[in-house]
């Protein structure tokens, strides 16, 4: 008898229609069916479906998201850190989590907000660049790749997806739509016979460019006017450092300082301060790890360990997890080791003017 009000709360759940997206009308009241039992006769509606459409089903608990995700560009590449704690409400879900998903050999993105939302975006746009790189043989540039995921996104604006990614990449170092040494990994080892044919390829191929480039010529010069001179056409890229953020209502901002989650205030007013052009690799990683240290020092919803990738020319790197708890010690050594030299420095005045 105990599990009876139980069951019938199930019941009463089950009988509710989960259908909210448009795919049965909204069905209208008794009432007006009575009215034109005349009109259709031969109307029968089905037992279990309810007379008006249910309402959404509240969660047991708020979800609140909280991380703390930056990115910033200078001279060596671009750096992205960021925490390691996923947060669900007040409570600590994973303590190890990898809030930076690497998308290809160039290009990683920071992810905030839901996790299993995030992991499957990353994985259809990392999808999506594959399949462009193999149609055209290239690479897709990191602002095609974050108008793509903004595109992508803006269907699902106002409903619960929450994504909030920081696409940080390395552009250019491509010739003629094939990229510079762009290789991917596993497919850089060719045989001599492989390379042989290549060659040979190349050789065929050059006469026929010089051929067509010397009718290119003449046409240009017999199309000429005056002074006007016939360039040959050229895909001219840009080559270096690329920061976007694409939230999941579809804003796509190109920058080069982004910190995003709710540590992102805290880490600011590190960045700002700290964070110029002409960085060392050294002093960008000294800097992003302080700005994530003061972040988790402060929001309850970031901490554990920090997370760097470094992206360059030559691709992404990543650094070995750090634990904060190494760099409050290596804090608090600076403050005492500051409190000894002040002490000296007034030692020394005190016994100057004695």
């Amino acid at each position: 008898m105990a599990y009876e009000p139980r069951l019938s709360q199930r019941i009463e759940y089950l009988d509710e229609s989960p259908i909210q997206f448009g795919q049965i009308s909204a069905v209208r009241s008794s009432s007006a069916i009575s009215s034109q039992d005349s009109i259709l006769p031969t109307l029968s509606l089905p037992v279990g479906l309810p007379l008006a459409p249910s309402h959404a089903v509240p969660l047991p608990f708020p979800m609140s998201h909280g991380t703390t995700t930056l990115a910033f560009t200078f001279q060596g590449g671009v750096l992205a850190a960021a925490d390691t704690r996923s947060s669900c409400s007040g409570l600590v879900a994973c303590p190890a989590a990898q809030k930076i998903l690497p998308i290809h050999s160039h290009l990683v993105g920071t992810t905030s907000g839901t996790s299993a939302d995030c992991a499957l975006w990353k994985r259809i746009l990392a999808r999506e660049l594959r399949l462009y790189q193999l149609r055209h043989g290239r690479r897709l540039s990191t602002g095609g790749a974050a108008k793509l995921l903004s595109h992508m996104l803006h269907p699902f604006k106002g409903t619960e997806l929450c994504v909030a990614a920081t696409l940080c990449g390395w552009d250019g170092g491509e010739v003629d739509g094939c990229p510079h040494g762009g290789i991917e990994r596993g497919l850089e080892d060719h045989t001599e016979t492989d390379n042989q044919m290549i060659d040979r390829e190349k050789s065929a191929s050059a006469s026929l460019e010089k051929v067509s480039l010397a009718k290119a010529k003449t046409q240009c010069l017999s199309s000429t006017i005056g002074e006007q001179q016939c360039f040959p056409k050229g895909r001219q890229g840009f080559s270096g450092p690329s920061l976007y953020y694409v939230c999941s209502d579809g804003t796509r901002l190109q920058g080069t300082l982004f910190s995003v989650g709710s540590g992102s205030p805290y880490a600011y007013s590190v960045l700002d301060q700290e964070v110029q052009w002409g960085l060392t690799v050294k002093e960008a990683v000294s800097v992003a790890r302080e700005a994530v240290y003061r972040a988790t020092h402060r929001d309850a919803y970031s901490g554990n360990c920090v997370d760097l990738y470094h992206i360059t020319s030559k691709g992404w790197t990543r650094r070995n997890r750090e634990d904060l708890k190494e760099e409050y010690y290596r804090e608090k050594e600076r403050r005492t080791q500051k409190k000894k030299e002040e002490g000296e420095t007034g030692c020394d005045i005190v016994s100057v003017n004695t």
